[in-house]
């Protein structure tokens, strides 16, 4: 066995003994691998993969425009781990002088305590989790309010609902309202809006007052959802937005209660999402339905405030 099968081995025992979720840890992309010696005489290691985006790019809305991200390959080691690699990631990061819009980002399993620990003295912000939810059946739409399936006619508003989304979370988290945002949205959307992916609206007395913006996805060996979820079927909520003077009454519950029992009923094994945990709607409001943190997404804006 190589020494990255050796530490990808151990890295899966550890963090599946944490939480039984987590799939097995995924081989590392291609990228520039770095090496650290623990004191016991150990080496751990990390490949870390750079990633340039332009404005005109869906994810330049929800990231930074040059990424480094850190796949760290602990091997049954913890924090101690983790800090041994970050004096050459930041080198490497210097040597790079990237600009203000970059970033240095980490997904680890949220309930690695340990890890956690070493991240924050290093400088990373949880500004995004990956949240979990199995097969739990919801609830009935309160009353006074209406569900229907958004179609391709409405786009006009599905679009007008997303970006009230998006607006809110730049306030709170990763979010990037970036210029053109509106354009890059609506061609993301117009697409999906014609193949039929899960989409609801809420209405009241006839106005559309909510979003659930959602898709079915598989996770299967080789794919990146697998290196996230077990295999098997997912749903997936991309956007749920409520109008804010709507907020507060039900009409969120409401669209996740329809989301969650018609992808329940296509056979997905659960659902799952992002959501920022400095938001304080979100944040309460997914624990509320179910989800539970699987990991998180640490960040230090820009990549040259790595510590």
């Amino acid at each position: 066995m190589t020494r990255l099968a050796s530490l990808t081995a151990a890295q899966t025992a550890r963090l599946t003994g944490m939480d039984p979720l987590l799939p097995p840890v995924a081989h590392p992309p291609d990228g520039e691998v770095i090496t650290a010696a623990l004191p016991s005489g150990e080496r751990v290691a990390g490949v870390l993969a750079r990633t340039h985006l332009t404005p005109e790019l869906p994810p330049s809305l929800w990231s930074a425009l040059d990424v480094f991200e850190l796949h760290p390959l602990l091997g049954a080691h913890g924090g101690d781990a983790f800090d041994a690699l970050v004096p050459r990631w930041r080198n490497l990061v210097e040597m790079m002088r990237p600009g203000a819009d970059s970033s240095c980002v980490v997904f680890w399993p949220s309930r690695d305590a340990e890890v956690t620990k070493s991240l924050l003295h290093h400088g990373f912000v949880p500004l995004s989790v990956i949240a979990v939810r199995g097969r739990e059946p919801g609830d009935e739409p309160p009353p006074g309010v209406t569900i229907r399936r958004a179609t391709e006619r409405d786009i006009d508003t599905v679009l007008h609902l997303a970006m009230v989304e998006l607006a809110y979370s730049a306030q709170v988290g990763g979010t990037v309202l970036r210029p053109g945002a509106a354009r890059i949205k609506r061609d993301a959307l117009i697409p999906r809006l014609a193949a039929g992916d899960p989409m609801w609206l809420a209405e009241r007395d006839g106005v559309a007052i909510g979003l659930a913006e959602c898709w079915l996805t598989e996770s299967e060996p080789g794919s990146w959802t697998a290196t996230r979820l077990p295999v098997g079927s997912w749903g997936y909520v991309n956007c749920l937005s409520v109008l804010p003077d709507a907020r507060g009454a039900g009409v969120g519950q409401a669209l996740m209660s329809v989301a969650h029992n018609e992808m329940h009923r296509r056979g997905v094994r659960g659902t799952f999402l992002y959501y920022n945990p400095p938001n304080p709607l979100s944040s309460v409001f997914w624990a509320r339905q179910g989800y539970r943190p699987l990991w998180t997404v640490w960040e230090v804006r820009p990549a040259t405030a790595l510590r």
